[in-house]
This record gives C-alpha cells, structure tokens and sequence, in this order.
C-alpha cells in the first residue's frame, strides 16, 4: 500500500509532561549545529563554527550550471549565472545570523523541533550583490507588493510538499535599510554547501528563516506570499488554530562566553578565586545594542557591563561586552541581558509560543568557584 505524505510527515506539536527530547529531535541536533560558545571571541565566525539549519537536503548544485531568475511582475525578466553576478558592482556587509528557533528547547512545555539552546548563532562576512541593484535593473512594476525567494532545497512539512520558499515586503526587498544580499561568498570564499553554495539571500536583522539558501529565483507578485513557510510556519501562535504575528526582526540578546573550564558532560564552569574577566557579544535586529548588564547572583543584582564603541562600518554585526567580576568559593549563576536602542529588552521569564520562536529569555551559565587549587581526582 503506497504511502501518503501525511503519514511519514507529522504535525507540529508540543512535548508532554515529563517527555524527553525525541530521537527524531536528536536526529536534527546531529544534522544541524550551533556554535560553540568559546567561538564568541571571534569579531567573524569562522564557517565551520557559525551555526547551521537546514530544513531538507543540502542540494547538490553545479556552480557553472546554476542560474538566478529574476521574473514576474517586472518589466524585463533576468536570468543570470554566477559569473554575471561577480560581474556586478559587489559589496561585503558583515551580519549577525540568528535561527528563529533559538532558545526554542528552553520553553515549557518544548515546542518539538530542532532542540536549540542558546547556540544558534553566527557572524560572518557576506559578499555579493545588493538585491536592490537586481531589482532596478529588473524594472519592478508598480504592481509589485511582494518579493518571493525559492531556494533548491526541497522537502516536506506537515504533510506539504515543497521547495523552501519565502517572501519580503517589496519595501524590505528593494530598499537600502537593512538593504538584503544576494551573496555568494562567506568569508572571502565561495559559500560551503551547508551556507547555501552558490547563492543565498543575506536579510541583515532578520531572523534565519528569511536568508533562503541555494537561491535559484525570486519573483515580484501582486500580492503576499502565503506559501508554507510564510504563513503556516514561522509565526508566533499560541495553539494551531491562532493565525499568530509573523516571526520577522531578531530580538535582543546577549551571550556570555563560558569563564574558565567546563566540566565535560554537564558544560557547568569551574573558576578559581580572585579577578575573573567575563566578556561576550550582543545583538539586536531592531536597532543598535544601548546596553549590557550582567548578573553575578542568578539575576538578583545587575550591573553595567562595558560596551565596545558603536561600529558604522558593521551596523548589522554583534557588539563585544566586558566585565570584572571577584569570584568568591561556592556556586555561582551568571547572566547578561542586552537593551537596544529602541527599549526592547531581555526577559527574565519568556513568554511561550507553540513554535518556540523569537525566544530571548537571559542566559544562565552555573559556575563553580574552587575552594583552593584544583587537583587530580584519587584514583585517577
């Protein structure tokens, strides 16, 4: 008896009462990866730490076969492959990446998916061509409401098969504020497979469902996109019948790069006493970081930590933060919380979605101070 896609491709839901992580869920975890937290000490990701989602396969994909359309409601459709486009006028814009679900494991009761953390992060330097320069020699006819990017990677969700494919307001798609990438290089070099090889979008201060990878068209419609992705995924709803708000600008967020050395299974920290430098990166997609705090006691107290100057030359990209702290003998939990320009602030206690999006809630990080030195374990 053949099989119907509704039968090998479940519906969303949430965890029950006491249920663990899923082996399917350890399954994306193996697939997919974040970054290691040490990594935050790079101003730029390298690619094999920056953080990584796919949805389906990565698609095999021949660069000199690869072509870009651009069609629909413009007045002179384009088709271009990837030498036409290193050809045109290129720009590097260096960009803070955050997946959607970030934080998405730590919610009660667990949205099952991909069991994110607080590691699904990176910052890299894209290089291509900026969608507007494309869309202007496209011609966008008045129209135009919409720009949709289908990438090769193709699969099924919740019983709907498909290529993954997204949408942006043409004002997003067409203007220079974030003003969106169509890349081809990371870092200086052509894209990893993982990253999109040969082409991705770039949406700076968009979530990471936005950045669609192994981009094969864009198309100009009448009208929103109501694909998949658009409307049946990536909203923030409280049960599968609330239409919910549309996932779109990251929330801020600060992360602390782990002090000292962790333990190997449990990842809780160990420092000896005295003077202990904590640093780390913040980010928002709203609008410049304003400020870091820290929290030594478990978020009981808060403190001002020390902002690097503001970066014009990278508007997009994370901030480094500093702070000294005495650490004392005993169990410690520390925390940083970022505030940007706009008075979006970190939660204490996160509000829950059914798909465990745009969550931002403070990080914990347990750190245990040695009472005098360290040794080796008897017996060891």
């Amino acid at each position: 008896m053949a099989a119907r896609l509704g039968e090998v491709s479940a519906p969303a839901r949430v965890a029950g009462p006491e249920e663990g992580v899923t082996v399917e869920e350890l399954a994306l975890a193996a697939r997919n990866h974040g970054l290691p937290l040490e990594a935050l000490r790079y101003d730029v990701t390298p690619p094999g730490l920056h953080y990584v989602l796919t949805h389906y396969d990565i698609p095999a994909a021949d660069p000199d076969a690869w072509r870009l359309t651009v069609r629909g409601e413009v007045r002179e459709p384009l088709t271009l492959d990837l030498d036409a486009l290193r050809a045109r006028p290129a720009v590097t814009r260096r960009v803070t990446m955050e997946c959607a679900g970030n934080g998405r494991a730590l919610l009660s009761p667990r949205p099952v998916s991909q069991p994110w953390l607080v590691e699904a992060v990176g910052t890299a330097e894209w290089t291509g061509v900026p969608l507007r320069a494309l869309l202007a020699e496209a011609g966008v006819r008045p129209t135009a409401v919409e720009a949709v990017f289908t990438g090769a990677d193709h699969g099924v969700e919740r019983g709907v098969e498909q290529d993954y494919r997204r949408g942006l307001p043409l004002a997003v798609a067409a203007g220079d504020d974030p003003g969106v990438l169509v890349a081809y290089a990371m870092n200086g070099a052509p894209l990893p497979p993982q990253h999109g090889h040969p082409l991705r979008l770039v949406v700076p201060g968009w979530y990471g469902m936005a950045h669609v990878k192994w981009l094969r068209d864009i198309t100009l419609a009448d009208r929103p996109f109501t694909g998949f992705q658009q409307t049946a995924a990536y909203r923030l709803r409280q049960s599968p019948e609330d239409p919910g708000e549309p996932v779109t600008r990251i929330a801020p967020r600060a992360l602390l790069l782990p002090p000292g050395f962790p333990d190997f299974m449990s990842r809780v920290r160990v420092v000896r006493p005295g003077e202990v430098r904590l640093e780390g990166r913040a980010w928002s997609g709203h609008a410049p970081v304003a400020r870091v705090e820290v929290s030594t006691d478990g978020g009981a107290g808060w403190q001002d930590a020390e902002l690097d100057p503001p970066d014009a030359a990278h508007p997009w990209a994370w901030r480094r933060w500093r702070h000294r702290w005495t650490a004392a003998p005993g169990r410690h939990v520390l925390s940083a919380r970022a505030t940007d320009g706009q008075g979006h602030t970190q939660p204490l206690d996160q509000p829950w979605n059914r798909g465990g999006f745009a969550v931002n809630l403070v990080q914990r990080v347990e750190v245990h101070c040695l009472d005098g030195a360290a040794g080796e374990p008897e017996g060891s």
